[in-house]
């Protein structure tokens, strides 16, 4: 199966500014990435509180990924201006993905930042998708869960997302134990973890389990 690549933007924006910068995004970047070759989707997570905001576009191929930088740079600058924050560019290879279903309005997203030593990337992802991803499967109101992964920097990102916030809260313990445990069977570090309101849900990304 072929690479699909990620590339992800993180803003600090002012959390007043949250919802006239969804809206930018749904008006404005999303008809805008649709007009560029290899783009499959956009996803937006916010968190209101913090502000921190991260949009993820997908493409199904890396030079379409390279190609892209140009106009993505000027969209990036219009989100920043629009979010009233700044911004920080990651790129990623999406290592797997599964949907059980599609997300709803209210769908929330539990994103874990992981560091991986060298030479154990191809551990880490099997260790998801062998053991972690089949007990994510079984929590209450699992919809979906991705595995992006930049091999250079030894980094990581799991986000699963749950049909509410209820759901998500609600599992809470029982995802901290499946986390803990893929983590020291794989062999990685947990750098962060956060929560997030799905804003925008438009990843067109084929399963990749």
């Amino acid at each position: 199966m072929s690479i699909v690549y990620a590339r992800s933007t993180t803003i600090d924006a002012q959390p007043s500014f949250i919802d006239v910068g969804i809206k930018h995004m749904r008006d404005t970047v999303m008809p805008a990435l649709a007009g560029i070759d290899g783009c499959a989707g956009l996803s937006l997570l916010v968190d209101r509180s913090s502000g921190r905001c991260i949009a993820t576009s997908s493409w199904t191929d890396e030079d379409f990924l390279r190609a892209s930088e140009g106009p993505v740079l000027q969209l990036r600058a219009g989100m920043a201006e629009v979010f009233h924050g700044t911004a920080a560019v990651a790129r990623w290879d999406i290592a797997v993905l599964r949907r059980d279903h599609r997300s709803r309005r209210g769908a929330c997203v539990r994103v874990a930042w992981l560091q991986v030593e060298p030479g154990h990337l191809e551990r880490a992802v099997d260790v998801y998708k062998m053991a972690s991803l089949p007990a994510m499967e079984e929590l209450e109101g699992f919809c979906s869960a991705s595995l992006l992964v930049d091999p250079a920097a030894g980094r990581a990102v799991s986000s699963v997302t749950f049909d509410s916030a209820a759901a998500m809260n609600g599992n809470r313990e029982e995802s901290e134990t499946i986390r803990t445990s893929g983590i020291r069977e794989s062999g990685a570090r947990l750098l962060e973890l956060g929560e997030f309101e799905l804003a925008i849900a438009h990843l067109h990304v084929p399963e990749m389990a």
